[in-house]
């Protein structure tokens, strides 16, 4: 798809998550949302990286179908993600009572764990697709057991993969955290912008700047990371 300069192109964000829509906001863009409908039940045995990289492709996918049934033939891009906890390369997904998030975060404490998120964009026009994959450490700090209770009194574990959301601002389960903070949150805005310079798409904004602000973290390797070296 040709890009005209100063023109906006169709974007479409294949989620319905507030947390997605407020750092896809950051790239500047109007996008639409669209949310996509697959199954998330992992296969037997599936590592939580290919998880994601497969969950992300088929969100993306399934959007363009809809498209396609609703006869829209206007061009597009396509953005979808997937996030996961892992916790020794087991895939931790939303607790579904107060005892699977008191078993996680009971789990999770003291300890570190790996957060995976994939982004892809499809273009609908030539099919192309592009997907990137952020992995992040995540730090667990040593909350007690007067802290897990109150949090899951507040109802947000549930409906968060790991039972948690890092930018909590009573509980903040994290501690020392070096790698990519959007990414647990659930979109990896310079692996998202990677993927989008392949397509010519560039944000509207002073991306890092914009991110780091409203997420109130000093990010060390968004350099690195927008680069391709990490």
């Amino acid at each position: 798809m040709e890009i005209a300069e100063n023109q906006q192109p169709s974007i479409i964000l294949a989620s319905t998550s507030p947390r997605r829509r407020e750092l896809l906001a950051l790239m500047g863009w109007q996008y639409e949302v669209i949310p996509a409908e697959v199954d998330e039940t992992p296969y037997d045995g599936e590592p939580a990286d290919e998880y994601v990289f497969r969950l992300a492709q088929a969100k993306a996918v399934a959007v363009a179908e809809w498209l396609t049934q609703e006869d829209r033939s206007d061009a597009a891009y396509i953005i979808a993600a997937d996030t996961t906890v892992a916790d020794r390369g087991k895939i931790l997904g939303k607790p579904q009572n107060e005892a699977e998030a008191q078993a996680m975060l009971h789990n999770l404490r003291g300890r570190t764990h790996q957060v995976y998120t994939a982004v892809s964009i499809l273009e609908t026009e030539s099919g192309k697709a592009i997907t990137e994959l952020c992995s992040t450490d995540v730090p667990m700090r040593d909350y007690s057991q007067a802290e897990i209770d109150a949090y899951i009194a507040s109802g947000d574990p549930f409906d968060k993969a790991g039972g948690y959301a890092i930018q909590h601002p009573g509980f903040r389960p994290v501690s020392s955290l070096t790698g990519c903070y959007a990414n647990v949150v659930g979109l990896p805005l310079c692996h998202l912008l990677r993927a989008a310079r392949q397509f010519g798409l560039t944000p509207q904004t002073e991306l890092s700047a914009a991110c780091q602000r409203t997420l109130q973290y000093d990010c060390k390797i968004y350099r690195k990371v927008q680069k391709g070296e990490l």
